[in-house]
């Protein structure tokens, strides 16, 4: 694992969930992890660190389907704009820059 990805993958610890879904985020920041959103994303499988999104243990837990508690389009659509709202935080952070 290269430093700037330890280094995201850090930066989510004690951050709020991102992805928000209703009726499912426990808005505890103490679970919040980073989780890879879109493809190549889930359980057992890898993908980019910057495609990818601070979410608590509930919300992780259904954008890699081990719960279906909610419609994967509406859960996919979280897990995107978590991972906008991530990378300003990042940006903000310095731990990511546009050039």
């Amino acid at each position: 694992m290269s430093l700037i990805s330890k280094k995201l993958r850090n930066s989510a610890r004690g951050q709020e969930c991102q992805v928000r879904l209703p009726d499912v985020c426990n808005w505890n920041p103490e679970t919040t992890v980073l989780a890879h959103v879109g493809r190549g994303s889930g359980m057992g499988q890898k993908c980019d660190d910057i495609h990818a999104t601070f979410a608590c243990s509930d919300c992780h837990a259904e954008m890699d389907r081990v719960t279906y508690r909610v419609e994967k389009g509406f859960v996919d659509q979280c897990a995107y704009e978590g991972m906008v709202r991530t990378q300003i935080i990042w940006l903000e952070m310095g731990l990511i820059e546009v050039k």
